[in-house]
């Protein structure tokens, strides 16, 4: 099946074919890259081709900042119940179309259908919780040491925020990043992995759908190439107040470096070792569920996945054994 065929094909597959989008968000807009530029998404498990998505330059991100620091004093200035109605309306469109955002994430990342359906529900989640916390956010009155003064402190949206996701959970990174923002009254430029932007785009879709406003959700599409440069120009933005990163940890070094100058928040979660240690008094059964549970859940693709196993000498025979037993199940 040529490109174009197998692009048509997506969209037989899904109930809501306005789900599947390749052009990027900018200012509650569709729009291409300025070059016109694409980049292809493929289907791991076959290697066709389903989208040629939008391949935004230096340039194009700028655009998507200044979209984002336009909207945020409307989105800031929206009472925390106004913000928190919009967001639920945005859980509810996520759940209502799990069965399609299951099959494109399937489609572009690879982890079996249960499995992209468990991460969208997984997903909303965050926006549900946040939709509400959005409508407790405190301040404190604490105490002073001076009897004729009161101090008191407020918690004020950031500014625009930065969130640049990996690909081994399209959905689920991202809503645990932006959802917290927009309750705050923040307004975000995401820049999903180039391998899984489709799951990005749809589920900004529904955020249009929900009624978040223009230039509050922001989404820039790049290859691996052009994400160099776009990450520069979201790194080094005096505009962009925060950025929160998943992946590596070679790559967040560079980002801290980038974003230094500024003085801007981070979040940086990266990646590192997860031992897996048996005891000796150890329930061998629940220890090895625990095993094939870290080790092989999302095909080993997560950031806690086990990578080496220390076990007791007195228990080792037996740990070996039940877990090459359920390897084989």
């Amino acid at each position: 099946m040529n490109a174009p065929d197998s692009i048509a094909y997506i969209r037989t597959l899904l109930k809501n074919p306005g789900l599947f989008h390749e052009d990027a968000l900018i200012n509650g807009q569709w729009v291409k890259a300025s070059e016109n530029a694409r980049f292809a998404v493929s289907n791991p498990a076959t290697g066709e081709i389903i989208a040629k998505v939008a391949n935004l330059n230096r340039s194009d991100a700028q655009e998507a900042i200044s979209a984002a620091e336009l909207a945020l004093n409307a989105w800031k200035g929206k009472l925390a119940k106004e913000r928190a109605q919009v967001m639920r309306k945005w859980f509810e469109l996520i759940l209502a179309n799990a069965d399609d955002l299951a099959m494109l994430m399937t489609l572009e990342q690879g982890k079996p259908l249960a499995e992209a359906k468990g991460e969208v529900i997984y997903g909303a989640s965050f926006v549900e919780w946040f939709a509400e916390e959005a409508k407790r956010v405190m301040g404190a009155i604490p105490a002073t040491t001076w009897g004729d003064k009161r101090t008191l402190v407020l918690k004020q949206a950031i500014g625009v925020c930065v969130a640049i996701t990996p690909w081994n959970f399209p959905i689920a990174m991202i809503t645990r990043k932006i959802a917290p923002a927009m309750a705050a009254g923040c307004t975000i430029v995401i820049k999903p992995a180039e391998q899984t932007p489709l799951s990005a785009l749809a589920i900004a879709e529904l955020a249009q759908e929900a009624g978040v406003p223009q230039g509050v959700i922001n989404i820039v599409t790049a290859d691996a190439e052009q994400s160099i440069a776009v990450g520069k120009v979201l790194c080094e933005s005096p505009t962009v107040r925060h950025l929160s990163f998943t992946g590596s940890t070679e790559v967040g070094r560079i980002l801290m470096a980038q974003c230094a100058p500024t003085v801007k928040k981070l979040s940086l979660e990266l990646g590192g070792h997860a031992p897996f240690i048996v005891f000796e008094d150890a329930d061998i059964d629940a220890a090895v569920s625990g095993a094939m549970s870290s080790k092989y859940r999302n095909a080993g693709q997560t950031c806690v996945c086990a990578n080496r196993f220390y076990v007791h000498k007195n228990v080792h025979d037996a740990f070996v054994e039940k877990l090459a037993l359920a390897t084989k199940s």
